[in-house]
């Protein structure tokens, strides 16, 4: 999940239209390749031009997207709630000027795409699809503290989840929150225009920023969070996740 250590004021994000991105290859592998280091080619990491096309994604991600909600007992993403998703990511990536994979990639990871996933709670509140740092988007108010076992029901569920909250947590994790960055400024903030940015800045998502080493596997909270977003993003869903970092 999302934790950011230090408090950032919030950027007014600027509507862009995204140059074009390289031509996505047609489909993808469903394997897991361990990725380590800085997060540039050179390392071993994959180039965006290996990065799967976004509907290529978002169908094979479909089936757990309608799954995905289950383990937290409640309904299941409707077709309706994975379209009002599937739409919100592309206006919101149209809107920031952040790839629409890259937001894609980082709900997978943060909720499997479920629409009432838990409000996770450590230095302060995760809610939504994308787990951002206090941000307003949310179908389920319950909660799991840092170090208690379980969800903590005193919370709402809505179900359906409206449309209008679904595009706030796609836009709480893509653009920002009045406490913390989202992928959008944390992109930004990042060096170079190569594709280790993408990476770079998935690491600062999950664990508030990035090793001085630059080494990708190190720092805070989920050590392989680079390597699973990458490895999303080159067709990764369902086959075993062997990073042993």
């Amino acid at each position: 999940m999302s934790i950011s250590t230090s408090s950032v004021t919030a950027v007014v994000p600027t509507v862009s239209t995204p140059s074009p991105s390289p031509v996505a290859t047609a489909t993808g592998i469903d394997t897991y390749t361990q990725f380590n280091g800085d997060g540039t080619e050179a390392a071993g990491w994959p180039a965006i031009s290996d990065w799967v096309s976004f509907d290529y994604m978002f169908d094979a991600n479909r089936a757990n997207m309608q799954a995905s909600c289950a383990q937290w007992g409640v309904p299941n993403d409707s077709d309706d709630e994975i379209a009002d998703m599937m739409d919100a990511i592309l206006d919101i990536a149209l809107a920031t000027g952040v790839d629409a994979r890259f937001i894609l990639a980082i709900v997978m990871q943060e909720s499997t795409g479920c629409v009432r996933v838990i409000t996770t709670q450590y230095s302060h509140f995760n809610p939504g699809l994308m787990q951002s740092h206090n941000g307003t988007g949310t179908c389920n108010t319950n909660n799991a503290a840092l170090g208690l076992p379980g969800v903590v029901y005193d919370g709402t569920v809505q179900t359906p989840c409206p449309t209008s909250e679904i595009t706030q947590m796609i836009e709480d994790g893509t653009a920002g929150t009045s406490s913390g960055d989202g992928l959008q400024q944390l992109l930004a903030e990042q060096p170079g225009t190569d594709v280790s940015r993408f990476y770079r800045a998935a690491r600062a998502y999950n664990g508030g920023s990035v090793d001085p080493s630059g080494d990708l596997g190190k720092g805070c909270c989920t050590l392989c969070y680079a390597s699973d977003i990458a490895n999303r993003l080159t067709g990764w869903v369902n086959a075993a996740h062997t990073c042993t970092l």
